[in-house]
């Protein structure tokens, strides 16, 4: 175990943060961890514990900007325990046994630092427990996703390999959901945050007594907004262009992308995706299919900053996820400007509004298709609805998804928590 301790401010609430997944140079949930914790600083002395591999990012960026309040716990498991883990190989059943390895430390951090309460941030899956919910304050959950699950309609779809990723997901959840540890967390969780709808009510039935609903997991911070509202200005020049990003995986639905782009049939148009995954092969096969393969860019693995550049150069984003819990690129997308076409599932539901973008309901993958290549041609006919809903995007992103505004909804929550407490104590 190693610490990192800043200069502390004087004697402020204390707050100890479990984030599995914590990086200043990573967006998804190593962002998440990063800049809940940045955000909470600003109020309570923080107190963090993340994995040894976060190390060298950290202590990078706290040399070059420290942050008074903001200490760092490092630990991982022995390597006899941890031998088999290969970049993403094996990361579940590691995150697990780290949630266990770490409750000791907590506790000996507890009785040294006296916490006011502990909140487990990242990983987000709520089908996996925090042991951190036994000590005696206030735990908090979340935010939380894993919940969300493709439509078996759109199954068929599906290779068998993915079919089969499909099966052992639902196994994984069906499972942990009977994990008595998790049962555990969520009746000893003063409040567990949402992101989804339907994550929610997998928890209602564990039996957490309290969930609030924060508008996805990840945000955008301002250096990250300022440098996606150059991209305001839409692209004038033709050829009209849509663009998706992400791993080609089976359960993204680029292939349902694919597929409503050649039935929307628009004259000097194209689509480009960004990424690289195990789909890719079948994807351009499929693009081949359509008659739409010289119309489609597959870009690969782009640098952020070239991954940005391109999607400044479309006119909206096309993201078909089947069970999305919070994509950071739907946030990045309407910070840009951009209106972003999704299914009405998951994660992209809740973060996309109906005036910053096109929801298109998921019953039937060709019911799904045809909403998809109608919401890109009424995008590609009309210039006026796409810088409405890029200035509406904006408008959200801003008032709801800025770190700074999800980091005030945590202190509003905390300290009605601990005001709560304080009643329960006095009576």
């Amino acid at each position: 175990m190693q610490v990192i301790q800043t200069h502390n401010e004087p004697k402020r609430l204390r707050v100890l943060i479990s984030a599995y997944a914590c990086r200043p140079d990573k967006g998804s949930e190593p962002g998440v961890g990063w800049n809940m914790a940045r955000e909470l600083v600003k109020r309570y002395e923080v107190w963090v514990i993340t994995r040894t591999e976060n190390q060298a990012a950290i202590e990078a960026e706290l040399a070059i900007r420290p942050v008074p309040g903001l200490n760092f716990v490092f630990y991982d498991l022995p390597l006899w325990l941890r031998w088999w883990k290969q970049g993403e190989r094996g990361v579940h059943l590691h995150y697990y046994l780290w949630q266990i390895g770490i409750y000791s430390l907590a506790q000996a951090l507890y009785q040294e630092k006296n916490f006011d309460l502990v909140h487990h941030v990242t990983y987000g899956r709520y089908c996996v427990p925090s042991f951190l919910a036994l000590l005696p304050i206030p735990f908090i959950w979340g935010p939380l996703g894993g919940g969300e699950s493709a439509p078996k309609a759109f199954w068929q779809d599906f290779s068998l390999r993915g079919k089969i990723y499909e099966s052992l997901r639902d196994l994984s959840c069906w499972v942990g959901e009977r994990d008595p540890f998790v049962r555990l967390t969520a009746k000893r969780s003063a409040v567990a945050i949402v992101a989804t709808s339907e994550t929610s009510a997998r928890l209602s039935k564990l039996g957490v007594k309290r969930i609030e609903t924060i508008f996805g997991q990840t945000g955008i911070n301002q250096q990250e907004l300022s440098q996606l509202k150059q991209f305001s200005q839409s692209p004038l020049n033709t050829p009209i262009r849509f663009v998706s990003t992400g791993r080609l995986l089976h359960w993204k639905g680029f292939h349902l992308g694919l597929r409503a782009f050649a039935q929307a049939n628009l004259e000097q148009s194209e689509y480009w995706i960004i990424g690289n995954g195990p789909e890719r092969r079948h994807l351009e096969s499929l693009a081949n299919d359509l008659g739409i393969a010289e119309r489609v860019r597959f870009w690969g693995q782009l640098p952020r900053e070239e991954a940005l550049s391109a999607l400044g150069q479309c006119c909206a984003l096309v993201h078909p996820s089947l069970h999305d819990f919070s994509p950071t690129i739907c946030l990045e997308a309407m910070a840009a400007g951009r209106p972003v076409i999704c299914l009405d599932l998951g994660g992209p539901a809740t973060q996309v509004s109906q005036d910053a973008g096109l929801r298109i309901p998921a019953y039937t993958p060709d019911q799904a298709v045809q909403g998809l290549a109608e919401a890109m041609t009424h995008l590609a006919q009309n210039a006026d609805m796409r810088e409405r809903m890029g200035k509406a995007g904006q408008k959200r992103i801003s008032e709801i998804y800025s770190w700074e505004v999800k980091g005030q909804f945590l202190v509003n929550l905390y300290e009605d928590i601990l005001n709560l407490d304080k009643v329960k104590v006095s009576t």
